[in-house]
Formats: structure tokens, sequence, C-alpha cells
């Protein structure tokens, strides 16, 4: 086959065949089509879309250009994925929760890069706690506790690997067949029954609006279905960070108190109604107000904490070693009113600046730093009072406070807040 024909042929809007997509993912997976063209494919796709079947052929041909995981078993085998948040730590608690439900998690998660904490970076803070794992330590990790959280091995979706870091330099990630082939070939690649998706959508999200959120998560239901995988997908709400803790050890300790029945009102809504969404999906449960019910039983009992402590320790690492948190600095109201904005991408950026975060691959994770949100949108504060703490010692002075003291706005009369959960995308 001729590449220049095919890029030429999407260029101009036409449909490709299966037969292309996949011949052209795989000579790339191989190394046989240099980066100059695929760019140029990619572009190509950035401004003329696919359809249904094009973005199907494209994400199957994604996952069947490396190692697809294999089980012994025959467990239900389940995921969640986010699409990135300020705050987000939903896969750490919901991984454990749903092998409590007796069903395994074999997640493959990532990690950060811009604004949204990565899963993997997080965990890291746990002393000792390994994310690299062949693929049998992976199916060891899975059989002895019921999920295990990894990175993707060098060998599974291979074509994403070379395809996402080409899009990450050429101005063609914010395309949704792209997005779709990305997030799927990874989570599909390891044998999955049934996958929730959470698509955030707001200040601190990738999609901006609502409209944008929607679109990606039906493309991403549609396929998934079509390539056999029971998919959902759930649009919640990040006009506010989740929960109280942004950060890495923080949030590590905010996930360990929803898994002992505590923690943030929003951080254990969400999480019951993804839980909820995977085990309707399974056929575990004839309703999701039955899912939710079962799941809160095993926060409060403590099951999900339980399975936490032994994924932990089959990951190598030490729940009972100190996660240091750097010191203390307040941000203050500088007036009277309501909490009407909370900009959930300068929490973000203070993460990155205090080095909790990454400019760019590669750089050392401090584990270490954070923020507390102490307010919520439509809580009412007096000038004066302490609206989030900043942990990075005298380095949080500058930058980093001020991009928290000003992602907060304050107005005389409360306004509507939206609900976290938007709605549910179901084929």
């Amino acid at each position: 086959m001729n590449v220049a024909e095919i890029i030429t042929d999407k260029r101009d809007g036409k449909i490709l065949d299966a037969d292309r997509i996949q011949w052209l993912i795989e000579a790339y997976s191989k190394d046989e089509v240099p980066d100059y063209q695929m760019a140029a494919f990619s572009m190509a796709v950035y401004f003329q879309g696919m359809d249904l079947d094009e973005t199907v052929a494209l994400t199957k041909a994604m996952v069947e250009s490396g190692d697809q995981m294999t089980w012994s078993n025959d467990n239900t085998r389940v995921d969640k994925h986010s699409t990135g948040g300020v705050g987000d730590k939903i896969s750490i608690v919901l991984a454990p929760l749903l092998a409590a439900a007796d069903v395994d998690v074999p997640m493959i998660s990532g990690r950060g890069l811009g604004i949204t904490g990565g899963t993997l970076d997080k965990l890291e803070s746990i002393k000792g706690f390994r994310c690299e794992m062949t693929a049998d330590e992976f199916r060891y990790a899975v059989n002895a506790s019921g999920c295990a959280i990894v990175s993707a091995s060098d060998n599974l979706a291979v074509a994403d690997k070379k395809l996402y870091a080409l899009r990450d330099v050429t101005g063609t990630v914010p395309s949704v067949p792209l997005i779709t082939g990305s997030i799927l070939s990874k989570k599909l690649a390891a044998g999955l029954d049934a996958l929730v998706l959470d698509v955030k959508w707001g200040t601190g999200a990738f999609m901006k609006s609502i409209d944008e959120a929607r679109v990606l998560a039906k493309s991403i239901v549609d396929v998934g279905n079509k390539l056999g995988t029971k998919t959902t997908a759930i649009i919640s709400d990040m006009n506010q960070p989740l929960g109280n803790m942004v950060g890495n050890a923080v949030e590590i300790n905010e996930s360990i108190d929803v898994l002992k029945g505590h923690g943030p009102e929003d951080v254990v809504e969400l999480t019951l109604e993804l839980g909820a969404e995977i085990l309707l999906l399974c056929g575990r449960v004839p309703d999701l107000e039955s899912g939710k019910q079962k799941l809160s039983s095993l926060l409060k009992f403590g099951d999900a904490m339980k399975k936490f402590e032994q994924m932990v320790k089959v990951q190598d690492g030490n729940l009972s070693a100190k996660r240091p948190i750097a010191a203390q600095t307040t941000i203050r109201a500088t007036e009277t009113g309501f909490v009407n904005r909370i900009n959930s991408d300068r929490i973000g950026l203070a993460i990155v600046e205090m080095g909790g975060g990454r400019k760019q691959m590669g750089d050392t994770i401090d584990h270490g730093v954070g923020v507390e949100m102490l307010v919520k949108l439509g809580d009412e504060v007096e000038k004066g009072q302490p609206l989030a703490y900043i942990f990075c010692g005298e380095s949080a002075s500058g930058l980093p406070s001020e991009l928290v003291a000003a992602s907060f706005g304050i107005s005389p009369a409360k306004e509507d807040v939206a609900n976290l959960i938007v709605e549910r995308v179901r084929i």
C-alpha cells in the first residue's frame, strides 16, 4: 500500500477502509512508516475526523500492535479510566473497592503531565511501591489481591506509545478519534470485560465544555462496545478540585481516609457512582442504587481497605512508612462573600511549580508538596478566613501562592453550583 495515498485520501475527507488503517498502524509500529508521514496522517485526521467504523478500525489496530494480556481464570475483569483532573484520586480508591466486590481490576494507569496529576506518581509516594511490572508479575499481582495498578509495559499498545509522543509535539492531541484509540488501546489490551469512563469537563479538565465531553464520551463508549468490551461513561464536573487534597502523598492520605469509610463527600460520591456502573455492566447488581449500597458497605466495614493493603504489599509498598508532607503556608480570603469561582487549572499549575508535577517528561516528582482546599464552590467566607493550605515550605511564597490565591473568586451573592455528576453516556 501507499502511505502518501492514505494521507491524501484522509486529507480530502475520504473514508478509509479497515484494511488500509490496519496496514498503516502495523507498519508504523514496526518503524516501516516514518514519523513525518504519520504526523501528516494525524493532522489529516485532526481536521477531517473519522467515522465510527474508521475509529473502531484504528483502535483495533492499535490494540493489536502489541501484546495482549491473557488470563488463566474466568474471573470478570474490569477497569476505569479518567480523562484527567485536579485532585482526581478515584482510581486509588475504586480499584481495591471493586476487588472487594469480587471482580478483578487489572488497572493500567499513567503519570501526570501538565495540570493533571498521575495515579502512578501518587502511588509512588508510598515507600517502595512498584508500578513497573512484567506481564507475569502483573498477572500474579491481580490474582493475589484482586487488583493491581501499573504502568503500561513497553510491549503493550506499541503504536500508541509512538503515536502519542508524536501527537504531543505536532499539535494533534485534541482529536477525538485519536484520543479514543489511545485510551482504549491500552485498556482493551489488558483483556477487560467491562470499562467505565470518567470524562471530565471544566477549568481543571482538558475538555473545557460539556459538549466536548459528550462527543468524546460517546466515541469511547461506542468504540469500546463495538470491540466487545462493555463500556459506559459518566461526565463529571471539574470546575473545582475533587476532594480536599491536591498533590501526591496528600492524595494518598485522603484516599486512605475514603477507604476507611471517611473522606470528602464528592470523592465518595463519584467513587460509588463509577463503581456501581461497573457492577451493573457486569450483571452483579440489578440497578445502580443496589450497586452503590453494596460498595458503600464495603467501604464502611473495611473490606476495601484490606484489599488496598494487599495490593500495596504485593507491589512492594510499605504503607506504615511515613510519607513526609512539606511545611504549611495559608492562603486567606481578601474579602467577605461567597466562593463563586475556583480555577482548578491554577491549583494544578501551582502543584507543578512546587515540583509535585512535571513540566516535561523525565522531571523528578516531589511527593511531599500539595494543596489542601478548605472551601468549595458556594461556601460563604469572611475576610481573612483561610481558603487553602499550601504544603511547600518557604518555596510556597511567590508564584505557587499567587496561583492558588488567584484561583478563588468571591462575590456578594451566592451562585448556583453545578452537580458533580452531569450525565451518563451508554449505548
